[in-house]
C-alpha cells in the first residue's frame, strides 16, 4: 500500500443534502411534478458522492412548511431492502429509504391554508448537530471533511432571522462565500442532476482545476430591517444583531428597550497661556 492509498483510507467525506419539500413554493405549485424529478435528481447526486469513497457517509433532510426530518439515514431501525439485480445494496436502501420517508412525511403533515415559510435555518441547524456527531464518534486519526448542500425554491424568510445568525455564527468558519464554496441559481431545471455533478460533487481541491460558473459577487451590506434599504452605516442591537438605519429606542425583532443616545460630550478648550 503506497502513501496515498493510506491517506485515502484515513479520511472520508460527509455530505448533508437539505431538500426543500415545502409544497407552497412557488415552482413546486406551479408543476407539483418537479418535486419528483428532484428527489430522483437527490437520490442519483448521493449515490454518486457515496460510490467516489467507501467510507464517505450521507445525510439527506427533509425541509417542511412544518418541521424538519431525516429522510436517510432513517431514525431508528433500517429497511430490509433485498438488493435489484444490476443494482448496488447501498443505492437500493438509499432510494427505497428516502422515498418511504418523504411519502410518509407529506402524507401525515398538517394542511396548509396558504404559502408558509419553509423552515431553512432549522434544517442547516439540524444539519450542524448531526455534523457534530458524527465528527465527535469518528475514530482518532481518521479526518472528516464534511458539506453541506441546500436544494431550494423558496425567497429569503426574514421572520427566521434569529434563527439563521444562531447557525451563521456557529458555522461561521464553514461559510460557503468565505471558504470559496458555490452557490448557484439554476435557469434550466432539466438539468439539475448535471449541474449537481459539476458543480457540486467535486471536492474544493477538484474544483479548482474545472471551469465552473463565476461566482456571484457578493455585497457585504446589510439591509436595515425598517425599510430594507441596503446601508454603509446603521445601528446594530446588541441582543439579536438587527439593523436599523435611524436610532430606535425599542428593537423591532426582540422588543430591547435601549436609552436615548445623548449628545456627544464637547472637549473643554484648553485656555491660552498668557
Amino acid at each position: 500500500m503506497d502513501k496515498s492509498e493510506e491517506d485515502d483510507s484515513n479520511k472520508f467525506g460527509l455530505l448533508a443534502i437539505i431538500l426543500d419539500t415545502n409544497p407552497s413554493q412557488r415552482i413546486v405549485r406551479q408543476n407539483p411534478q418537479l418535486l419528483t424529478q428532484f428527489l430522483d435528481a437527490i437520490v442519483a447526486f448521493g449515490n454518486a458522492h457515496l460510490m467516489q469513497r467507501s467510507q464517505n457517509k450521507l445525510a439527506i433532510l427533509s425541509c417542511h412548511h412544518h418541521a424538519t426530518d431525516f429522510l436517510y439515514p432513517m431514525p431508528g431501525k433500517q429497511l430490509d431492502v433485498r438488493q435489484v439485480d444490476g443494482q448496488y445494496e447501498v443505492f437500493s436502501l438509499v432510494e427505497k429509504t428516502i422515498k418511504q420517508r418523504l411519502s410518509h412525511i407529506i402524507t401525515n403533515a398538517p394542511k396548509l391554508n396558504g404559502p408558509c415559510e419553509s423552515m431553512l435555518a432549522g434544517s442547516m441547524a439540524m444539519a450542524l448537530c448531526y455534523i457534530s456527531r458524527i465528527q465527535r464518534n469518528t475514530a482518532a486519526g481518521v479526518k472528516m471533511h464534511s458539506r453541506i448542500l441546500v436544494v431550494t425554491g423558496s425567497n429569503e424568510c426574514a421572520s427566521q432571522y434569529m434563527t439563521y445568525m444562531n447557525v451563521f455564527f456557529t458555522a461561521q468558519k464553514l461559510g460557503c462565500d468565505i471558504t470559496g464554496g458555490q452557490y448557484l441559481r439554476l435557469t434550466q431545471l432539466d438539468g439539475l442532476l448535471q449541474y449537481l455533478l459539476w458543480v457540486f460533487l467535486p471536492d474544493p481541491q477538484m474544483r479548482q482545476k474545472l471551469v465552473l460558473p463565476p461566482a456571484t459577487k457578493v455585497d457585504y451590506r446589510a439591509a436595515c430591517f425598517c425599510h430594507r434599504e441596503l446601508i454603509d452605516i446603521g445601528y446594530v442591537c446588541s441582543v439579536c444583531l438587527s439593523i436599523f438605519c435611524k436610532f430606535s429606542p425599542i428593537c423591532t425583532t426582540c422588543h430591547t428597550v435601549f436609552k436615548t443616545p445623548g449628545p456627544l460630550p464637547v472637549k473643554p478648550k484648553k485656555k491660552k497661556k498668557v
